[in-house]
């Protein structure tokens, strides 16, 4: 099997939507599923990011044990809100290819709602892998737009966050990988592909 592309979107997505996820205490989890979307105690005035990578939500929570990220939310967004984001998006580090000079890069930055960095992404025992995760940090308007109009439900898998580690635990990872919902190649056009440094 080829390697993938060094920088590319990967998500679970059918015609209308794809999947984020994020993770949170349970004191802000379980009213956003009660609500179909976020509500307080989340706060719109922080930055919030957002992922389409299991694995890396997986090594970012612990698998759904760490302080303060024991529930893992599949977060339903529509196709629309993704393609918003992605085009007021700025590149959290500075890319020479892509910006004119650092202080461009810096006022866009300022200026940004939006925020995308490419992370190593993880194997299913969370080691690092060659190829990158898009992440991407919403502030601002971009929050408000997220929980007011992207979101078109949430869901609970932490079960599955639990279970599937339970088997890579257990020497299982083929096993756990079969749980793990896929994650194919998702479609961008050549603007927005450009515009967060995706590998064409």
């Amino acid at each position: 099997m080829s390697e993938p592309p060094l920088r590319e979107v990967r998500a679970a997505y059918d015609d209308n939507s794809l999947v984020v996820y994020q993770a949170y205490p349970a004191s802000i989890a379980e009213p956003a599923l009660a609500a179909g979307t976020f509500v307080a105690p989340f706060k719109r005035e922080r930055m919030t990011w957002i992922k389409p990578s299991f694995l890396w939500m997986m090594y970012r929570s612990g698998w759904g044990t760490k302080a303060g990220q024991e529930r893992v939310l599949a977060v339903r967004i529509s196709r629309e809100g993704f393609a918003w984001a992605l085009a007021n998006a700025c590149l959290s580090h500075y890319d020479r290819d892509r910006y004119a000079s650092a202080a461009a890069w810096k006022a866009e930055l300022k200026a940004s709602p939006v925020r995308v960095q490419w992370d190593p992404e993880r194997s299913t025992r969370l080691g690092p892998l060659a190829h990158r995760a898009v992440q991407i940090g919403l502030s601002g308007p971009a929050v408000h737009r997220y929980v007011d109009d992207w979101i078109l439900g949430v869901e609970d898998v932490t079960a599955l966050a639990h279970e599937a580690h339970a088997l890579v635990r257990d020497g299982r990872p083929g096993a756990a990988d079969a749980l793990i919902p896929a994650e194919p190649p998702y479609p961008l056009p050549a603007s927005l592909a450009g515009r967060i440094g995706a590998t064409r």
